[in-house]
This record gives structure tokens, sequence and C-alpha cells, in this order.
């Protein structure tokens, strides 16, 4: 039962990662729960934290431009989550605003 409900958290924090909150802290989170009953989870946590770590480093290494590079790449994967799963179209949909680009291919006007 706690491998079910610590994939389920593990799984949450990989969705949540692109987007502002906690993302990664579910994550490692997630892992420390699998990592109760699967040794294999230790050694994923353990990797991961460790290139995340690196990955921070090496970012607030790096110039301004290549800082806003990541978070302009960051913000498009967010809105792109945001138009597929038809929030746009919501929105647009509050306000009044019937345009056609606004509807998520998936799930159509």
């Amino acid at each position: 039962m706690l491998g079910v409900f610590g994939t389920l958290v593990l799984i949450a924090g990989i969705l949540m990662i692109p987007y502002p909150g906690p993302g990664w802290l579910v994550v490692f989170a997630g892992l420390g729960i699998l990592a109760t009953e699967f040794h294999w989870a230790h050694r994923v946590n353990t990797f991961a934290k460790r290139h995340y770590h690196r990955w921070i480093r090496w970012l607030g290494r790096q110039p301004l431009a290549t800082k806003l590079a990541v978070m302009s790449a960051t913000c498009l994967v967010v809105l792109a989550t945001l138009w597929m799963l038809g929030l746009f179209n919501t929105v647009g949909g509050w306000l009044g605003l019937s345009w056609s680009w606004l509807a998520s291919p998936l799930f159509g006007p």
C-alpha cells in the first residue's frame, strides 16, 4: 500500500515540475516514500538529488541570457500545457471571447 502511495506522490511531483511550486520537493518525497520499501528508489532518489543540485549550481553560474532562456522555455511548457488542457478556452468563455485559437486541440471548442 505504501508503494502505491509513493508512486502517486512521485507521479504528482513529476507533473508539477514545470510549474511554479514544490514539484521537485514532491518528486523527492515520493521517491523517499518508495525508498522505504524499494532499494532502487533510494538509488534513484540519490541520483536525482545529486543531478538536481548540479543543475541548480550550473544555472547559478550562467549569464543572465541563459537564465532568461531557461525561464522562457519553462514558461512555454507551462503555457502549452495549459492550452492543451483547455484552460485558455475556459477563461476565454468567462470573458465572452470565442476565438478559435483558444480551443484545445485535445478537447475541441
